[in-house]
């Protein structure tokens, strides 16, 4: 199988900052996760405010959390199959289409049940773009940059996640409590169309997925953008290389799940997806105003913190944009894992001793900086490489689908658990550790190092 050889390596990566389609390619993987961030944590500031103003349970405040990801789970099953019959680029159009209608019109709902089925809408599109952006990225990356540009697609969740708390803050300082209650909400919620014009935008400058024009017969297309990337050399071996895969059948579902081959990154996908999510990230995100109340802050400093849990947020992920190419996956995914697993048994035992204040929110910040540049990315990134192209998109809609049926449970229960006398925060943050803590160790058995290989070089391995 070709190998490419460290003269076009090294001139790929001396260019790629003034290669106009990696460029465009990771401001695509950037507005898509931006636009994930934004719409998965606006919820945060919105859910004390909508509760007020529909006057919510327990349960219903868990299922306003968890609406989008309802609409998240179908948006990803479908996502595969679209994106490998229509195109990565158009499925995103969609996307983008469905993230702006959502900004409208979940900001003017007459009844809960209308802002449940507007969130549900969005969630079609977060599903579906978490599928496509980190297939599309890895598909365009050579390969000694594909895991710092795959990087950007979490760099744009968390910057979507940080700039939502902070739009929540400013919001909610703009008018009184019935204010916030009426209209605050509606404030947050809209604000998304602007991000959402500006994915649309730039969806119109970018290339297809070269990979995907070849597995769709359009060679001379691919051969374009190949050699706009890295020259011509570059562009025959890539392209030779993705031959040399497509001569077997393309996969599907069933392939997927039935081929013994491919169960050991089945497995990796599916685990890697579920431990992000049960370590509890989201609960924090969707729900940390609420974490603060139930310690005894007020709504106000509630607000200021769920700030400063973005920023951290964000700040860390260029841990992971800085070290992925370079200490690789596996490594960056044991140290962030080993710190979580201490910072979140930390705030338990926090909860269960009352104890508040700087030293509460210092635990959470090392919890977020941890997942921030290790489980948050890596899992995306890998996902996207160890799946043969043949069935790629299947799998991705597999690994999506396991991260949002997993999200939603999480949305979902945790303020019943969080509120209850049985259980309360301080079990819950347990929990989150203990799954840290498994994960950890099946990263050390099971989870192999992939940096600095071609997707067609890991499909063979």
């Amino acid at each position: 199988m070709p190998v490419l050889n460290a003269a076009i390596e090294n001139q790929k990566i001396r260019s790629v900052f003034g290669n106009s389609i990696l460029m465009l390619a990771a401001a695509v993987a950037f507005f898509g996760g931006f636009l994930f961030g934004y719409d998965t944590a606006v919820i945060n500031g919105a859910n004390q405010l909508l509760k007020i103003h529909f006057s919510l349970d327990s349960v219903q405040e868990g299922m306003a959390g968890a609406s989008a990801i309802l609409g998240c789970i179908p948006g990803a099953m479908v996502a595969g199959y679209f994106s490998d019959r229509f195109g990565r680029r158009k499925v995103l159009f969609v996307c983008a289409i469905l993230y702006a209608l959502s900004g409208v019109f979940s900001a003017l709902p007459r009844s809960f049940d209308q802002f449940l089925m507007m969130r549900f809408v969005s969630g079609l599109g977060i599903g579906a773009s978490s599928m496509i952006c980190p297939v599309y990225i890895a598909e365009i990356a050579p390969a000694a940059w594909r895991g710092r540009l795959g990087s950007l697609f979490q760099l744009g969740i968390v910057t979507g996640i940080f700039l939502t708390l902070f739009i929540n803050t400013l919001v909610q300082h703009f008018g009184d409590a019935a204010w916030n209650a009426s209209l605050g909400w509606r404030w947050m919620l809209g604000a998304e169309v602007v991000p959402a014009i500006v994915f649309l935008v730039v969806l119109f400058f970018v290339i297809e997925s070269p990979r995907w024009s070849i597995q769709s017969g359009q060679e001379s297309a691919a051969r374009e953008s190949l050699e706009k990337i890295g020259g011509r050399d570059y562009a025959n071996e890539e392209i030779a290389s993705v031959k040399t895969v497509l001569q077997q059948e393309k996969g599907s579902f069933l392939e997927l799940l039935s081929q013994r081959r491919f169960r050991r990154p089945v497995i990796i996908a599916i685990l890697l997806m579920a431990f992000s999510q049960f370590s509890g990230i989201n609960a924090i995100m969707y729900y940390s105003t609420k974490i603060f109340a139930t310690a005894g802050v007020g709504v106000e400093s509630s607000f200021a913190a769920s700030a400063v849990i973005g920023l951290v947020n964000f700040a860390f992920t260029f841990v992971a944009i800085a070290f992925v190419d370079k200490w690789g996956r596996r490594t960056l995914l044991l140290i962030g894992l080993g710190i979580q697993i201490v910072a979140l048994a930390a705030v338990g035992w926090m909860f269960h001793q009352s104890v508040h204040g700087a030293g509460l929110l210092l635990a959470i910040l090392v919890f977020i900086g941890a997942f921030a540049m290790a489980l948050g990315p890596i899992p995306w990134i890998l996902c996207s490489e160890i799946f043969p192209m043949r069935i790629r998109g299947p799998a991705m809609s597999v690994a999506t689908f396991v991260i949002w049926a997993s999200c939603y449970v999480v949305a979902q229960t945790f303020p019943v658990l969080n509120d209850s006398p049985r259980i309360g925060p301080a079990i819950t943050f347990g929990i989150f550790s203990l799954v840290s803590a498994i994960a950890f160790v099946f990263v050390w058995l099971m989870v192999k190092e992939t940096k600095g290989r071609s997707l067609e070089e890991i499909e063979l391995d």
